[in-house]
């Protein structure tokens, strides 16, 4: 069975394997420069809904239960659903799994449940707890920002560290058998809080954890930047990866020919986004598609995947709170 390395980690000795994604994103995604990498882009980011929060928990179903038909497999023969997301007591997610026919457990990481539930879902395939198991999250532009900013009709500016939230949803299927990217380490990150009270710089917030997660695997694992051919963090967005290259100098890790970061990816420098991509859907759509479409195809071999959460609430920054940030990693592999 797995053991625990150093002070955060896990080594999977059964390696669970990702054995399908689906992705879903807005058409503004889509008109990325991942655009071609996305199973599924929306001509309309209302998906054929009434409201925004239930188009986004209808991309979340779709990208679940898409995930299952690639691997022609039904909702009964997966063991749980781990997912969530942004809203409220992880309305959408609540409201996917209402739908499907699967055992639940609703996870809150913020930004950062991509790899929360991926994490999570291979330590209970390790623990012999399950045969198949799909791991969620979604995020919503529109759903989002009413809910931590003003609504869209208030038309407010944005500040130019601001992230503009991912319309995405993003699934990945883990079983036991067949010839797939499999789960190596799962390093499961602390809570860091640098006193940033900006609601407007997510990346500022969530830096400091993903360096202390990055470092962290690097020591449990006695590996290295160049034992990867990617490290990819979830939506740092340019100002939170630049602070994250930075400081994981000073700590003798240059990590920077082989790093990116999903928010920073996923949009066009023409597209007016700011800082980058956020939400629980960045990482998800990106992980999903392009990080597993290059790793089937056989362009990359290992991959350390990192999402990172900023934890406040609605009312958290308002109340003077400063902005705790959450990171966790996956370490994925194939080929060898």
């Amino acid at each position: 069975m797995g053991k625990r390395v150093g002070k955060q980690s896990i080594k999977l000795d059964s390696k669970p394997k990702i054995i399908s994604t689906y992705s879903v994103v807005g058409p503004k995604e889509g008109d990325g420069p991942l655009g071609k990498y996305f199973d599924l882009v929306l001509k309309d980011d209302l998906n054929g809904q009434k409201s925004y929060e239930k188009a986004e928990s209808s991309i979340l179903y779709n990208a679940i239960t898409s995930c299952l038909k690639l691997a022609n497999l039904k909702e009964s023969d997966v063991n749980y659903l781990l997912a969530g997301d942004l809203l409220n007591q992880i309305s959408s997610s609540n409201f996917a799994a209402r739908d499907l026919d699967i055992p639940f457990i609703g996870l809150y990481g913020a930004c950062s449940t991509m790899t929360e539930s991926l994490g999570l879902g291979a330590l209970l395939m390790e623990g012999g707890f399950a045969n198949y198991i799909i791991a969620a999250t979604s995020s919503h532009f529109s759903s989002a920002e009413r809910q931590f900013r003003f609504p869209l009709e208030y038309g407010s500016q944005r500040h130019p560290t601001a992230h503009w939230t991912v319309t995405g949803a993003g699934a990945m299927l883990l079983g036991k058998e067949g010839n797939f990217p499999c789960i190596t380490y799962v390093t499961t990150g602390k809570v860091k809080d640098y006193g940033i009270t900006d609601a407007n710089n997510m990346g500022a917030s969530m830096a400091p954890a993903a360096i202390d997660t990055i470092k962290q695997h690097f020591l449990d694992t006695g590996r290295t930047p160049e034992d990867y051919d990617l490290i990819a963090t979830g939506d740092l967005g340019k100002y939170g990866k630049d602070i994250t290259l930075k400081l994981l100098k000073e700590y003798g890790y240059d990590i920077e020919k082989t790093y990116i970061d999903c928010g920073d990816e996923i949009y066009g420098t023409n597209q007016e986004v700011n800082a980058g991509g956020s939400g629980c859907g960045c990482s998800a759509v990106v992980d999903c598609g392009y990080i597993y479409k290059n790793i089937m195809s056989g362009k990359l071999k290992k991959v350390l995947i990192l999402s990172t959460g900023a934890l406040l609430s609605t009312t958290s920054t308002l109340q003077g709170e400063t902005i705790p940030g959450i990171a966790h990693a996956v370490s994925i592999e194939f080929g060898e």
